[in-house]
């Protein structure tokens, strides 16, 4: 495929993710991301707290409860619960991954990682580069 063909099934990957992150019920941040093997989305995922929990991430000052789990880890618990493998797969992520997070990506199998915005900790890119994994940040995904 083309790098302009490619560039605009990323930037569509990204919007999908993005609107994924809209079913958050997060106050402070909504994630979203999708994990695409052969041009087919076979998982998503976006921030919230475990199944069975109230849907509230933050506690009563605000901050994110502990518990938590981070849009990627969601889609890889997805995958992982399926019939399907992430490997050779690409994660789209409205955010960056975090180093805990970056070590669960590596671990599936993910070989790209593109995402829109930088966490604010880049110490999870920094691991995954290390890790061999193909990373892009698309800033401006729309068209």
């Amino acid at each position: 495929m083309s790098k302009k063909k490619q560039l605009k099934y990323d930037k569509a990957y990204l919007r999908i993710a993005e609107e994924w992150g809209k079913l958050s019920y997060c106050k402070r941040r909504q994630v979203g991301a999708l994990i695409v093997k052969d041009r087919m989305i076979i998982s998503d995922g976006y921030n919230g707290t475990p199944s069975g929990f109230e849907n509230f991430c933050e506690d009563e000052e605000g901050y994110t409860k502990w518990y938590v789990l981070h849009a990627e880890a969601n889609a890889i618990l997805k995958v992982a619960a399926s019939t399907h493998s992430c490997k050779g797969a690409t994660l789209y992520i409205t955010m960056s991954p975090c180093k805990e997070c970056s070590k669960l990506v590596h671990q599936a199998g993910i070989v790209k990682v593109v995402y829109k915005q930088a966490y604010k900790d880049d110490s999870g890119l920094k691991f995954l580069a290390k890790a061999g994994i193909e990373l892009q940040q698309i800033e401006d995904i729309e068209g």
